[in-house]
């Protein structure tokens, strides 16, 4: 894992606080975004924490960098605010979340096993918060619905669970499907929509609002 912000401070206090698990390692950090996708280069970590903002080379446009290049990590956004204005553009850009840099150790820690997991780090209530700031954004939904239309009934069902946050395992209990099956259900969507990975894919699906119908 690597950790990304403009403060010396912050990412001491987060390498602490990650060490701690026996299953976590932090194998460098960054403090500007030009610093951090060299630090992918160097060290191919699993999950980066990424600060969104910060001086030269901010963090939005350093996860569209990471996200370029082959088997990118899962780069989790760090924001002071759930209701920070860039957190949205992040996400669009194939951050797999984000978390507030006030979460408890113990939170920010299972976060961070979630996310190397492969899965959505957003809670359902900052997702609402988040969709509704671009509610009104009719070319997006109408793009949405027109990529959902690609989608076999069955797709859809697994993209309106992504829109929920819903990890494989909950998804195949839901859908009585087996994980294998769910996961090759969404490696397929990712495909066919152009998604990054799982959070663009939930998003779209809060575009196309077939979540929660």
């Amino acid at each position: 894992m690597i950790v990304v912000d403009d403060e010396p401070m912050v990412c001491a206090h987060l390498r602490t606080i990650l060490g701690s698990a026996d299953d976590l390692e932090v194998v460098g950090e960054a403090h500007d975004g030009a610093a951090a996708v060299e630090a992918v280069l160097r060290n191919r970590p699993d999950v980066v924490l990424m600060d969104l903002r910060m001086p030269g080379v901010d963090g939005l446009t350093a996860i569209e960098r990471i996200n370029q290049l082959r088997d990118p990590p899962a780069v989790v956004a760090l924001t002071t605010f759930d209701a920070d204005q860039y957190v949205l553009r992040a996400l669009r850009a194939g951050a797999a979340g984000f978390l507030v840099k006030s979460t408890p150790p113990e939170d920010l820690i299972r976060l961070v096993r979630v996310a190397a997991d492969g899965n959505m780090v957003l809670s359902p209530a900052a997702a609402r918060r988040l969709v509704a700031a671009s509610a009104d954004q009719q070319a997006a939904r109408q793009r949405a619905r027109a990529l959902v239309e690609s989608l076999t009934e069955r797709e859809a069902e697994v993209l309106a669970c992504l829109g929920e946050g819903l990890s494989n395992a909950q998804i195949a209990a839901r859908l009585y499907l087996s994980e294998a099956t769910v996961k090759s259900y969404v490696s397929r969507m990712l495909d066919k929509l152009g998604c990054a990975n799982r959070t663009q894919a939930g998003l779209l699906a809060h575009d196309a609002g077939i979540v929660g119908r």
